[in-house]
């Protein structure tokens, strides 16, 4: 309960990027384009795994749901954001916040084992080809996805319900363009202790274990390569996980810039720039990855779009 000299916060108050209030125009259109792109290079990814049948394989399959989880983080900041750098603030119910950071923390943790998971398919795609059909198939593939999504909501609603029944008493701004996870704890004038014990376990089940779970598989998948004989046969392994590997440094590069930095009073100011890396850059480059670095991609794209133009002259 808050003091009788105290105001019980109902309304929070984002501070955004009020430093750059005179670039705000060519910040929200560097937002706004970056936003499109993220949602377009997401979808069409969603689309043609969807649609094609040469790419109807497990590795897709994941990848359709990592377009999907970025293409809700994204959309559960990225709107508001827009709205917060024309009016150089944002205000939110504190109940609109939480539900905020409770999209965030399922999408972000979804991504860090859905990326574990690809590493897997890899590993056994690699290192166990003749089992790779029986291992993992279609309806394994749902049920490893199911498994996930009910993990997560789990893991994420118990932090949520501590943190919705704090008591915010005094402070309503945060110096940031969302609701993030510790900015909205510092709010609180309750005793954290606990929730910051119980994020840190989570925090290893969630981005250390699939982190180690990953190098893991990639030591393994470097010791098979490294017995085939013919430079032709290692060079075709490794490109058909060169994509995954370049998605894991990018994504858990962000992850590492942005919380593995020594915590003091200017990093928690810039935390909130760092932050950019994985709200919008690393959606952003995961698209131009797999369609650039794809052959798969690539010409699942290029037959759509035959199919796109032979529909169109008929």
């Amino acid at each position: 309960m808050c003091d009788p000299n105290q105001t019980q916060v109902t309304q929070i108050k984002l501070l955004g990027f009020q430093g750059l209030y005179k670039f705000r125009i060519l910040l929200f259109i560097v937002f706004l384009l970056t936003y499109m792109m993220i949602l377009s290079g997401n979808i069409l990814i969603i689309f043609l795994v969807t649609t094609v049948d040469q790419l109807k394989s497990p590795m897709y399959f994941f990848l359709k749901y990592l377009a999907t989880s970025d293409v809700l983080l994204t959309t559960s900041v990225v709107p508001m954001t827009l709205d917060i750098i024309l009016k150089d603030e944002g205000r939110l119910s504190l109940d609109v916040c939480i539900t905020q950071l409770y999209f965030f923390g399922i999408c972000s943790y979804l991504q860090c084992f859905l990326i574990a998971i690809m590493s897997y398919d890899r590993y056994l795609a690699i290192c166990n080809p003749i089992r790779y059909p029986s291992l993992i198939n279609s309806h394994v593939c749902l049920q490893v996805i199911v498994g996930l999504y009910f993990c997560v909501i789990i893991l994420v609603s118990s932090e949520l319900i501590m943190i919705y029944r704090f008591d915010y008493c005094g402070l309503n701004y945060i110096d940031h363009f969302f609701c993030d996870f510790f900015p909205v704890v510092e709010l609180s004038t309750s005793d954290t202790s606990a929730l910051k014990l119980q994020d840190f376990i989570i925090s290893i089940i969630t981005i250390c274990l699939p982190f180690a779970f990953i190098l893991l598989t990639y030591i393994c998948i470097i010791v098979t390569i490294l017995k085939i004989s013919s430079a032709h046969g290692r060079r075709k392994a490794f490109s058909t996980c060169s994509s995954h590997v370049t998605l894991v440094g990018a994504f858990y590069g962000a992850l590492i810039i942005v919380y593995m930095t020594p915590s003091d009073e200017s990093s928690s100011y810039m935390n909130k720039y760092r932050s950019l890396l994985y709200v919008m850059v690393s959606p952003l480059i995961n698209p131009i990855i797999y369609s650039l670095r794809n052959r798969e991609i690539k010409g699942a794209l290029q037959k759509t779009l035959a199919d796109f133009r032979n529909f169109v002259r008929k």
